[in-house]
């Protein structure tokens, strides 16, 4: 007799079967921009709509079409300006906003940090971080998941990329990255409308000061270091605040560009592994029959290997159910770009100046591509289902040449920490653990993750 039980479907919005007028699609826009995708988002392969708000729109779905969009052809689409107006007053020339010229100097100034041989030596750092946070925890606590989890990624990039040398309280800046999200991570309306930028927007108002906090933050860690190099070079880490430092020159980055980049992994290059890990311990809860599996591979795996730069290779099941929580939750919920020259890709007719929409958030629960596409169901992700999955219809790190620098680092913090913390500790959701996915630069749990934590 089958007794596989039922999968889990965790919360997000149903597709609307009406759209909405200019002011409501405003209105959700605003508060939730996952609540404003209907029916043919997440059934057709792709919608070309002539004229909306910021002009024509296409919205694309096709695995195929995706890959022409962001690979084959990806000289003929730029960052759209929706989402530069949104993320270039924080961010400035940081790595996910800037373009052209300053974006290559960017890329290749950090590369070196994030190769193979770079990463693999993370791996022990990431495990003594991890095991330190979670000794914080003791039987039959409640605690918020999602804040812990941003604390948790934050000590890690503090300690791999900054050698644990970020000026500042690491308290303070949870409070801080919450609101810089609440209100300057957000799409005002009267960048929908086009508005001018002399106009004052509201949200980035309310975000001055704590932009001012961050400028500051990374401002002081540069000069800390700075100090550092002069006083004993030799004696220096040699890690990815040093590398951006030594690459400032006429051939290499200024001194605004490192800072911007600077702040691009602080303030965001750890959010979105935090959302997942948070994401994917409340899908485990409400899934015991898959964290009961979770859980046994990772006894075996921890007991027989100590070096956890090869956990992510013998930890298939741990792994697959933080990609299958990125499907369902994918950190980075859309990826904008706007048509430069116009062309035609098979019978669809792309213009010059359309804003295009690839929205991991529907492509990753669209109806044709995905059996039960809203259901959490890791086995997608095991070994011998991968080969099933188009490389364009799971998107959590984008893809083409701006695919994010950081992917492998955070896959290996993933399994790592999952490891460090459910080897020790369950977790349990309460009957106030009530997460409403939105999207506000990554896709955060309203309401947080409020868990009971018990020893195993």
């Amino acid at each position: 007799m089958d007794t596989k039980p039922t999968p889990f479907v965790p919360p997000a919005p149903k597709p609307r079967t009406s759209p909405p007028s200019t002011i409501e699609m405003m209105r959700i826009v605003y508060r939730n921009p996952l609540e404003l995708w209907g029916q043919p988002s997440y059934n057709e392969p792709w919608i070309s709509i002539g004229t909306g708000i910021g002009g024509p729109l296409l919205i694309a779905n096709d695995p195929e079409l995706i890959r022409h969009i962001l690979v084959d052809n990806a000289k003929n689409y730029r960052m759209a300006r929706v989402r530069q107006k949104i993320l270039r007053p924080i961010l400035h020339d940081g790595l996910l906003t800037a373009e052209g010229d300053v974006w290559k100097r960017s890329r290749k100034a950090m590369a070196p940090v994030f190769t193979p041989r770079h990463i693999q030596g993370f791996a022990a750092p990431m495990l003594s971080v991890s095991e330190k946070f979670v000794a914080k925890y003791h039987d039959g606590m409640v605690t918020d998941v999602a804040r812990d989890m941003t604390m948790l990624t934050y000590d890690i990039l503090a300690e791999t990329l900054f050698s644990g040398e970020i000026a500042g309280n690491p308290d303070e800046f949870a409070h801080q990255v919450d609101h810089l999200f609440e209100t300057m991570g957000r799409v005002d309306p009267l960048d929908l409308i086009g508005a001018p930028d002399w106009i004052p927007r509201i949200t980035r108002l309310r975000g001055r000061k704590t932009m001012a906090f961050f400028r500051k933050l990374v401002s002081d860690t540069m000069q800390m270091r700075k100090d550092k190099l002069a006083r004993d070079p030799e004696g220096s880490p040699n890690d990815f605040l040093t590398l951006l430092l030594k690459a400032e020159g006429p051939d290499g980055l200024s001194r605004a560009e490192i800072e911007d980049n600077i702040i691009t992994f602080i303030g965001a290059g750890h959010e979105t592994t935090a959302r997942a890990l948070g994401w994917a311990l409340y899908c485990l809860a409400e899934a015991p029959w898959e964290r009961d599996r979770i859980e046994a591979e990772i006894d075996e795996v921890l007991a027989a290997t100590p070096d956890p730069y090869e956990w992510l290779g013998k930890m298939p099941y741990t792994r697959a159910a933080f990609e299958e929580a990125m499907r369902l939750y994918p950190p980075a919920a859309s990826i904008s770009r706007e048509v430069i020259q116009p062309e035609r890709w098979r019978d669809l007719e792309i213009i010059e100046g359309a804003q295009i929409q690839i929205m991991p958030w529907t492509i990753h629960r669209h109806r044709k591509l995905w059996t039960d596409p809203d259901a959490f169901l890791p086995e997608r992700f095991h070994p011998e289902n991968r080969d099933k999955i188009d490389r364009y219809q799971y998107l959590p790190f984008g893809a083409g040449p701006r695919i994010c620098i950081g992917a492998a680092f955070a896959m290996q913090e993933a399994v790592i920490a999952l490891g460090a913390l459910m080897s020790r500790f369950r977790f349990d959701t309460l009957p106030q653990t009530k997460p409403w996915p939105v999207q506000k630069l990554t896709t955060q749990p309203q309401g947080g993750l409020p868990m009971k934590v018990s020893v195993r």
